[in-house]
């Protein structure tokens, strides 16, 4: 007797194949491996991120110490088009005028300037976050709120940041030294002044979000307030954070480097790229690398910021994954 399994109806068919279920995380980092902006940008945020961090122990050079006998030393490379050009092995990126090391400067400034960059982003998010979950969630103190949003968006962001600069300086520093003061006062000024975009973004997405179907059924099963942000809410808006996180970092490198550059951040001697940028600029004619180093170093972690954020939203986003 021919057994039902084997007939040739059934050889025919395809044996049922069972796959193990995707995470949420694997399609999400298979579209962002998809986009190759992204992991050039993440790459070289991670690359001048361990740079800046751990130079030091590859390129043991005091930037502040003074060598006159080595002042105004050019890159290695511009050898290549000037060969009467001062240079020296020992300053392979050149020497400022009075003969401090550019390499050195370069990761220096490059610490103070990532520093700065991702404890504002920080404080942004929480402050933008914050602000943006309790509008959206509590209708009562929505429009107050908001009017405070877009009363911060209406103010001149510039001239407000030189205010706050110059009548808090000085206490700061009195209170926690000359560094460590303008770290806390610069970190401060731009998490206060950057926050809006953030929490006008979250505060969109918890309207939409509180109405749903599940947001409703927490509810009905008794479910705290607290409860119902911590657990169903910021779950759901923590894409746009993150990529409003990576714009904020961009946004606060800039700012501080501005700062420095109109001389009203960290002390002359404490190198940061807008103050490299600021020292170069009377001699820039002359020594034109001087501006371009710091300017590129702003420029290439400032736009593989951006990318990386670019490629986040498309891996987050779950109504563009795939195509």
């Amino acid at each position: 007797m021919t057994d039902p399994a084997n007939t040739p109806l059934n050889a025919l068919e395809e044996p049922e194949i069972t796959r193990p279920p995707r995470s949420q995380w694997r399609d999400v980092w298979d579209q962002f491996s998809h986009h190759k902006g992204a992991l050039m940008g993440g790459g070289f945020l991670v690359f001048i991120t361990l740079a800046v961090m751990f130079g030091d122990f590859f390129w043991q050079v005091d930037p502040k110490k003074l060598d006159i006998r080595a002042k105004d030393f050019r890159p290695i490379y511009t050898v290549l088009w000037n060969s009467d050009a001062k240079v020296g092995w020992a300053h392979p990126l050149g020497s400022d005028n009075l003969g401090r090391d550019h390499l050195a400067q370069i990761l220096a400034g490059g610490r103070t300037s990532m520093a700065v960059g991702w404890a504002a982003m920080i404080l942004t998010m929480l402050i933008g976050t914050t602000i943006g979950v309790l509008a959206g969630f509590f209708k009562k103190i929505d429009g107050p709120l908001m009017r405070l949003t877009d009363l911060f968006l209406s103010l001149p962001i510039l001239p407000l940041m030189l205010v706050a600069v110059t009548l808090f300086r000085q206490p700061l520093r009195a209170q926690f030294g000359v560094e460590t003061g303008m770290f806390i006062l610069i970190v401060g000024v731009i998490g206060v002044t950057s926050w809006m975009q953030t929490a006008r973004i979250v505060r969109g997405d918890i309207l939409a979000l509180k109405e749903r179907e599940f947001v409703l059924a927490a509810r009905a099963s008794g479910t705290t307030s607290r409860g119902i942000i911590f657990r169903h809410l910021l779950p759901n808006v923590l894409s746009p954070i993150m990529v409003s996180a990576t714009l904020g970092l961009a946004t606060a490198i800039i700012t501080e480097s501005s700062l420095s550059f109109l001389g009203v951040g960290f002390p002359s001697d404490f190198p940061t790229w807008g103050k490299m940028l600021a020292d170069a600029v009377p001699r820039m004619q002359e020594f034109p690398e001087r501006v371009m180093l710091p300017g590129v170093a702003i420029s290439l972690t400032v736009l593989s910021v951006n990318y990386l954020g670019d490629g986040l939203r498309d891996a987050l986003d779950p109504r563009i994954r795939g195509r």
